[in-house]
């Protein structure tokens, strides 16, 4: 049988690598760990961030940009967040290369004064100017975003999932109270939660990070998790409540209503090209990437049959106007991105790249297509039937009219529902001991292993930390505590005392 990828998803990590490539998504850089994003893996986080920026403004928040290098200094003043982020940064030491026997190296009359730390996140940076900007109460809530690169040094780099360098949205906000601030944490999770679930069709968990999972200086860190086709976890989103441990740092204060002086509740959130990543593990399939069509830089392809014969041309011309009658349609808000693929190479070359990169509807059109008035359309979900590739053969006007939309939603809904379905068959609920927990997750790492949900104590400090060895063993993490708890609850696994929430526990990337 023919694939469009020479290897599946049995060997899920090759796979991964095989669909970054062959979809043209991206490509490894000189720089080790960081990538290169090609045209269409570009187009997809071009997609990606025109639907998430409008729902941000839309919750009253303003983009900004933030310089790029940070003081080490506005850094060193919170003692948590340098710590969970020393061994990731990058430095600035020099400003100035010098020619010396014959090598360039930074010159020694150019050190700086201070070095400078190549964003690793903006919250110091942030604050500096928040403490600028807020003086009254009548200044908050100040709620803004940004939209930037940020450098995290990786030791382990895979592509869009774990690079040197990455894309992201980061916001941040400063508020008069703490109640304020919890709301914004929770609203945007919720925001993150909607945007994986209705366009990346991407089914996610929401929940609370255990005290060892929080972002470095949060009081509460949310997170929404996503579950890959091998069953490992994808952090697909987070957001933190600060609470005022940046805002004493910065000294961001507000005179109150009352004329005292009071500490700021800050927030901070952001999601990142990471994204791309769960897109490809969850939808994918082994003839390449399938794209749900709200991020589809191309969601209608038409390959035209061309032989070299005069009735080429007439096939042409019938190709574009499909096009441009198809292109005056709209989908989920926009204009259908319907595309006229017109390169010299042979058609079912043309056809086999296209389902390589996930295009949701590939047309083939002949020159029997042409003067019959009809097209032959394939759909990148539902490709196969058995070993042979399914086409189907469909009057012009009929698809135009009636098909082309509604396909288009059916893709996007039935790829949510495929993973939504295998997101909660594989959430296993029944394990109430740690023997259960290591009967589970015994086996090879490469074994298809989904998530627990179970019941915890909730423990802090040198219980916490027996926990997370334990689990470290096994080569699992605690995902995060569903906001959606019931009422009771079993035993804690981990110590048998009463339980206090559930928790998921998985592997993860």
């Amino acid at each position: 049988m023919q694939r469009a990828l020479n290897v599946t998803r049995e060997h899920f990590a090759d796979w991964y690598q095989a669909v970054v490539r062959d979809a043209d998504m991206a490509e490894t850089s000189p720089v080790r760990g960081a990538m290169v994003i090609k045209p269409w893996g570009y187009g997809v986080w071009e997609l990606l961030q025109q639907d998430l920026d409008r729902r941000i403004k839309a919750t009253g928040h303003e983009n900004c940009y933030f310089p790029l290098f940070i003081p080490l200094s506005f850094i060193a003043k919170e003692a948590e967040h340098v710590e969970g982020f020393a061994k990731e940064m990058a430095i600035v030491t020099h400003h100035r290369l010098k020619n010396i026997d014959g090598k360039l190296v930074p010159d020694p009359a150019a050190k700086l004064e201070e070095p400078l730390v190549v964003r690793p996140t903006s919250e110091t940076i942030i604050g500096d100017a928040f403490a600028r900007w807020v003086k009254s109460h009548r200044d908050l809530p100040l709620l803004i975003n940004q939209w930037a690169n940020v450098v995290r040094w990786e030791m382990r780099p895979r592509l869009f999932l774990r690079t040197t360098e990455f894309l992201w949205q980061e916001g941040h906000t400063a508020h008069a109270t703490e109640a304020e601030a919890i709301e914004e944490t929770r609203k945007m999770l919720e925001v993150y939660r909607d945007f994986a679930e209705h366009v990346l069709a991407m089914p996610v968990i929401a929940g609370e990070k255990p005290e060892n999972e929080r972002f470095p200086g949060a009081v509460n860190t949310y997170s929404i998790e996503a579950m890959m086709q091998d069953g490992k976890a994808l952090q697909a989103g987070t957001s933190h409540f600060l609470g005022t441990h940046f805002a004493e740092a910065q000294n961001i204060r507000f005179q109150n209503d009352a004329g005292g002086m009071e500490f700021c509740n800050t927030t901070s959130w952001g999601v990142s090209t990471r994204l791309i990543g769960g897109v490809i593990m969850t939808h994918g399939d082994d003839d390449g990437l399938r794209l749900p069509p709200a991020i589809a830089p191309r969601q209608i392809v038409v390959v035209p049959m061309l032989r070299d014969k005069p009735e080429d041309e007439e096939v042409l011309a019938y190709c574009k106007s499909l096009v441009e009658a198809l292109s005056s349609l709209s989908a989920f808000g926009y204009p259908v991105r319907a595309l006229l693929d017109t390169k010299k190479i042979k058609s079912a070359e043309k056809r086999w790249n296209w389902v390589r990169r996930g295009a949701p509807i590939i047309i083939e059109i002949g020159p029997r297509d042409a003067a019959g008035g009809n097209i032959t359309y394939m759909r990148r979900d539902d490709l196969r039937d058995g070993d042979k590739v399914k086409s189907v053969a469909i009057s012009r006007r009929e698809f135009i009219e009636e098909k082309a939309l509604q396909m288009l939603n059916e893709i996007q809904h039935g790829l949510y529902a495929e993973a939504k379905a295998r997101l909660d068959d594989s959430i296993k609920r029944d394990v109430t001991d740690w023997a259960g927990v290591e009967s589970y997750f015994a086996g090879s790492d490469d074994e298809f292993k989904g998530w627990l949900r179970v019941s915890w104590g909730k423990p802090s400090g040198a219980a916490l930390d027996a926990v997370e060895t334990k689990l470290k063993a096994l080569k699992l993490t605690i995902r995060n505590a569903p906001l959606d708890q019931p009422a009771e609850f079993a035993a804690c696994i981990f110590s048998g005392a009463p339980g206090v929430e559930e928790i998921l526990i998985g592997r993860s990337y």
